[in-house]
């Protein structure tokens, strides 16, 4: 291994390392037993699958356009999905991390992202796995690297906190702000802050409750 990529897939371990830990919390936040729910993470990911072939379009008898944005927000979440199944293995945080670096390294090079799309849901329906080299087919094929899918899921992680802390689970939280979906929010919060802080995370909750309609 060269030392390039060895600097590559430290850094990138580091990173994956880090979301795992998140995930755990998050999903935690949501259930203290989470673990033993039976909850079905690869049925998230196929279904997440299929709303995302939607937003890259796939439909041959009328004019569509790749929603690029919207694709790779999609993306985040199945690696949410993704992360929670990996999680469930038995195996510990650095084991799963350094495999997922590699995975996510290597890809497959399919150059097609709808078959890319379907490999990553096939494994899901058939596996019940999380196929990350799929998923690094799709992040490549959006022009989305691990940094990208590092910034983008502390974004959305902070969000999932932010909504279960202001009543998701029990109904009452609200999802359009001012006219605008949540999601679309934190990505304009996330374009103006500095994604390296090292208190990212807290600005960005403490700026999504600034920005939080009052009931």
């Amino acid at each position: 291994m060269s030392e390039q990529l060895s600097t590559t897939l430290s850094i990138a371990q580091k990173q994956i390392n880090q979301m795992l830990t998140m995930q755990d919390a998050m999903n935690s936040r949501v259930s203290e037993t989470w673990r033993e729910n039976g909850y079905e993470w690869y049925r998230a990911i196929w279904v997440e699958c299929a709303e995302m072939l939607d937003h890259h379009g796939w439909k041959w008898w009328k004019h569509q356009e790749i929603d690029i944005a919207q694709v790779q927000l999609e993306l985040v979440d199945i690696f949410h999905f993704g992360l929670s199944l990996r999680l469930m293995s038995g195996e510990s945080v650095e084991q799963i991390s350094r495999q997922l670096a590699k995975e996510l390294h290597q890809g497959t090079a399919e150059d097609d992202f709808k078959i890319a799309l379907e490999n990553l849901a096939s494994a899901a329906v058939t596996h019940k796995a999380f196929d990350a080299k799929a998923l690094a087919d799709c992040m490549s094929l959006m022009n989305m690297d691990l940094d990208e899918l590092f910034r983008q899921y502390v974004g959305k992680n902070t969000l999932n906190f932010f909504r279960q802390d202001h009543g998701y689970k029990e109904g009452s939280y609200i999802k359009i702000w001012h006219g605008e979906e949540d999601n679309e929010v934190l990505a304009n919060l996330v374009k103006t802050m500095d994604t390296g802080a090292d208190d990212f995370q807290h600005q960005l909750y403490v700026a999504l409750e600034a920005k939080y309609p009052s009931a």
